[in-house]
């Protein structure tokens, strides 16, 4: 439960998915004149270096966000790449962002970053990467702090549920969480990331019976997959999936523009 790190993975397709769409929720959360929440269950470190033994070692960073910047698949005024062009100027050109560094970025001051992470030394180094943003900091299980935190002050906000799914159980215990929380926060935004996984990983069928429950539980809920290449042979994540509750105006349009786009890889 405590051995996954997201630096051998950062940068990847699925954080492609994942930050593009989380950009694009937040930058249009932010135009509003009032002020907002932001929660996060696993933060991760929150920073990233892609030229690091860990990502290199992999070489997923370089099939992602290298890749698909190369394409021009973002424009400069994107929220996407204004928050990788904010951590580069901060902390150099490999630098990434994971998904607490976007939101510091794409926050104002008057906005409430809470962020949650179990990991002793993920959670030393996400405070160090966000303090200076900002921030309160909870190294406690994240699920658990999404139904003690929520409804947050303020109630206009964004929780974002992203768990590793080291722990098969995840994929059962989410749906009751993600009820719990909306029906305690009817007014949040409330989004989860999935894997999409191979039909030959073992968690595959419950990766499906949790999108499933979600998508007949929420049927208003926005529901988006995408599929990509393994990243490397027998590698079992085959795509990338996000259901939104109360998805913010706008997101829709940026999930097809990307669906289009991971056809193309």
């Amino acid at each position: 439960m405590l051995s996954y790190q997201h630096i051998y993975h950062a940068g990847n397709l699925a954080d492609v998915h994942k930050h593009a769409l989380l950009a694009v929720m937040l930058d249009y959360l932010t135009r509003k004149d009032k002020p907002l929440s932001y929660l996060e269950t696993h933060s991760g470190r929150g920073l990233y270096a892609l030229d690091a033994a860990e990502a290199l070692k992999t070489g997923e960073a370089a099939q992602g966000i290298a890749r698909v910047e190369k394409q021009g698949w973002f424009a400069p005024d994107h929220p996407y790449t204004r928050a990788l062009a904010a951590t580069r100027a901060a902390h150099g050109p490999a630098a990434y962002p994971g998904s607490p560094l976007i939101a510091a970025q794409l926050l104002r001051p008057t906005d409430t970053i809470q962020l949650c992470e179990l990991h002793p030394q993920e959670f030393a180094a996400l405070k160090t990467a966000i303090a200076p943003h900002g921030g309160i900091f909870h190294q406690k299980d994240g699920l658990e702090m999404a139904l003690a935190l929520c409804p947050p002050t303020p109630r206009r906000g964004l929780l974002l549920i992203d768990p590793s799914y080291e722990v098969k159980a995840d994929y059962e215990a989410i749906p009751k969480l993600i009820g719990h929380v909306a029906r305690k926060w009817n007014v949040g935004v409330i989004a989860l990331w999935y894997p999409v996984l191979d039909g030959r990983v073992a968690a595959s069928g419950a990766q499906r019976a949790m999108v499933t429950r979600l998508r007949a539980e929420h049927p208003e809920a926005l529901i988006h997959e995408v599929r990509f290449p393994p990243a490397r042979e027998g590698h079992g994540m085959i795509g990338s999936g996000m259901v939104v509750l109360n998805p913010p105006w706008g997101l829709e349009g940026e999930a097809k523009r990307l669906t289009g786009l991971f056809k193309t890889l």
